[in-house]
């Protein structure tokens, strides 16, 4: 699902495991700080509001942050726990061994502003030498598959969608310097204003880096990221598994894109022996290698300095790091401060060696007891789920058998790996701290490459045990829900159980749910593309999907800008199937348990719907919001509070929603998964 605000959704438990449970709910009387509240606005009108409303009128964004909520106070408890262990680490280097001196060394390099200002610009000037090296475009090949240079094409190793127990290489469109497409074909006063300043800041980092005739060079720059830009598939059409996956010989490879010399590029990635190549994107691709043979040498030579110089502009001096915030972070997503160094610099610390200190901190932070309650209501969640499925009235019965055996074969994971990377190989040097970030790049790639023989190992995360979010690999089939984000308020284990069932039983829902989204269902529960659906099932279902793009393709978060449904539609699937599930799980529990008390005049049915708006308790500035619509697979906080609970019955019934208030859909316009 993956929670937008960590970077690209949310699974929740409890405490530090140094800290004592209390009797009493972390927020609130019962898991909800009711000061957050609205009453004056009515629930079936604005629900979000009515949950967050108060808190919205309050709460000021951050200056170096893109957006204010739930998941902001977490991170920032996050970083303070990850500080903690960097700076103990740093202090005595030596103390911890080999991690110590790598994580210390690095953490160091990043704080030594000092120091990186007094070499300026040199640490550079090796790299660019070889960009400038580069005599034809064979040359171009090399430089475009060694770590650490840009690429116009993608490259990465993961499980064969079709064989999900073996790794294939995957290759896929890129270029661009802007967010998206979008950016540079899109028309309005905006996109303009965009553009221009993308356009200023291409001269000034050119200028920054002593590259000469730097306007020149930006405007040839970015008439060839606009010529790739419509090429590009947009996003909706690049999340279509189907359209996606187009595996090709090296026969195949060459007669594709003949421009492009497939058998110095596989062999300069160690990927010689690779037996096929998964395009993703074929038009898009294609169109880009004739680029790379049509376009002149000289341009892609300096569209390489650029994005190399941009891409690493946070190591190099402040001027450069400044340039590069002013227009990524202030232009485009209007945030008006740069984040404190010691925050990037445990940001930085977790992309290089963050498993590492992963270990450190659930060592610190997880106590056993969460993966026992996380247990108890997955298992409640599914069996919510399963009943569903055979009971499904849209679902014929060989697709139910299907269903129910992708169901059984799910594998929940909780807190953090069984093994941790080993990064012992990684060269770490204090007081280099561009040469440290290349190499972390080259040790990720061949991380990569020494799994790629091998048999898929299901055993591997693709979070950090410190990150705030989780997610759902279709291909394992397997959701996974790491340490950082099980605390409260997302789950908190003296808690009232509608708060949690709203909360983490949503979120449980909606990670399991999107092995039956519309990309996630064709997958098969042992993760292999594959057709299982009968074809009426298949009618009904796309029918309901349909109906969910047509609601949010109708909301309009900023004038002129509205939620593509298209796009959003898995995740949008799994918000509105998470939460029915996660009802029905909680409706389970009311029968084992009786019906519970009303608490601050609230009933459990209400404190379960509340708990699920308040979750989602965000605000955004208008640049990130409009980032998000343009880019993101995720709906805006808003319209997933307020998108989802109007399609649910039981929230009319809690509520007593009436025809008339502003969410109000009649029972025939409402959408149910499940």
């Amino acid at each position: 699902m993956n929670r937008l605000f960590v970077t690209a959704s949310a699974a929740f438990a409890v405490t530090a495991a140094t800290a004592a449970w209390s009797a009493a709910p972390v927020f609130g009387s019962w898991g909800y700080d009711q000061s957050s509240m609205d009453r004056s606005v009515r629930p079936g009108d604005d629900f979000f509001a009515f949950v967050n409303g108060s808190w919205d009128k309050r709460t000021q964004i951050a200056p170096d942050r893109t957006f204010a909520g739930i998941d902001s106070v977490l991170n920032d408890k996050i970083d303070s726990d990850v500080r903690a262990i960097v700076e103990d680490l740093a202090r005595d280097p030596q103390a911890s061994g080999r991690i110590g001196q790598q994580v210390g060394d690095y953490y160091a390099s990043w704080m030594d502003e000092a120091g990186i200002e007094a070499k300026g610009t040199a640490p550079l000037k090796p790299y660019l030498a070889r960009i400038a090296a580069v005599k034809d475009r064979n040359g171009l090949v090399d430089l475009f598959t060694t770590p650490g240079y840009e690429s116009p094409i993608g490259f990465g190793i993961y499980p064969d969608f079709k064989d999900p127990t073996r790794y294939s290489a995957y290759a896929s469109q890129g270029g661009l310097g802007l967010p998206n497409r979008d950016y540079y074909l899109l028309q309005g006063e905006k996109y303009v204003a965009y553009r221009k300043a993308y356009r200023d800041y291409v001269v000034t980092m050119q200028q920054l880096a002593g590259i000469p005739d730097a306007a020149a060079r930006a405007d040839r720059i970015i008439a060839l990221e606009t010529a790739i830009a419509k090429i590009h598939w947009t996003p909706e059409k690049s999340r279509d598994v189907d359209a996606s996956y187009n595996p090709k010989t090296l026969a195949q490879l060459k007669a594709f894109a003949p421009q492009i010399a497939w058998d110095r590029a596989l062999r300069n990635m160690g990927l010689a022996k690779a037996r096929q190549l998964i395009v993703a994107q074929p038009s898009a691709i294609a169109a880009e290698a004739k680029l790379l043979a049509t376009v002149p040498l000289q341009t892609w030579k300096d569209w390489s300095a650029f994005h190399f110089v941009s891409g690493n502009a946070q190591y190099l001096p402040k001027a450069f790091d400044e340039a590069k915030f002013g227009f990524y972070s202030k232009t485009l997503r209007d945030v008006p401060e740069q984040r404190a160094r010691w925050k990037r610099g445990v940001d930085l610390v977790n992309g290089a060696l963050g498993e590492a200190v992963g270990q450190i901190y659930v060592a610190r932070h997880y106590p056993p007891e969460s993966d026992r309650q996380m247990g108890e209501l997955i298992t409640n969640i599914r069996a919510a789920l399963q009943e569903k499925i055979e009971t499904s009235s849209w679902m014929d019965a060989p697709t139910k058998t299907e269903a129910l055996a992708k169901l059984a074969a799910f594998d929940p994971r909780t807190g953090h790996p069984r093994n941790y990377i080993d990064y012992s190989s990684l060269a770490v040097r204090r007081g280099d701290l561009l040469g440290n970030a290349i190499r972390a790049d080259d040790f990720e790639w061949k991380l990569m490459l020494s799994r790629f023989p091998n048999p898929v190992d299901r055993t591997l995360w693709d979070m950090l045990p410190q990150t705030n979010n989780a997610y759902y690999d279709p291909t394992q089939n397997q959701i996974t829900f790491p340490a950082a984000i099980l605390q409260p308020p997302y789950f908190d284990p003296n808690a009232d159980p509608a708060s949690n069932y709203g909360s983490i039983g949503a979120t449980i829902g909606h990670e399991i749910g999107h092995g039956f989204d519309d990309q996630g269902r064709k997958f098969d529960g042992k993760g292999r593309l594959r057709d299982w659906w009968t074809p009426q099932t298949a009618k009904l279902y796309t029918a309901k999907a349909q109906r969910l793009v047509q609601q949010y393709d109708s909301y309009e978060p900023l004038p002129g800008v509205h939620i593509k449904g298209e796009l959003t539609l898995g995740e949008n699937l799994g918000d509105l199937g998470g939460l029915e599930v996660a009802y029905a799980a909680y409706r389970r529990y009311v029968a084992q348990h009786g019906e519970p008390a009303v608490i601050d005049g609230l009933t459990g049915d209400q404190r379960f719907f509340i708990a699920y708006g308040y979750s989602w308790q965000t605000k955004q500035r208008e640049g990130a919001l409009r980032a998000q619509l343009l880019t993101n697979e995720h709906s805006p906080a808003k319209y997933r509070v307020n998108g989802v609970v109007r399609n649910l019955d039981a929230w009319y019934k809690a509520f007593d929603v009436k025809p008339g208030e502003k969410l109000y859909l009649a029972p025939a316009d409402r959408v149910r998964v499940w």
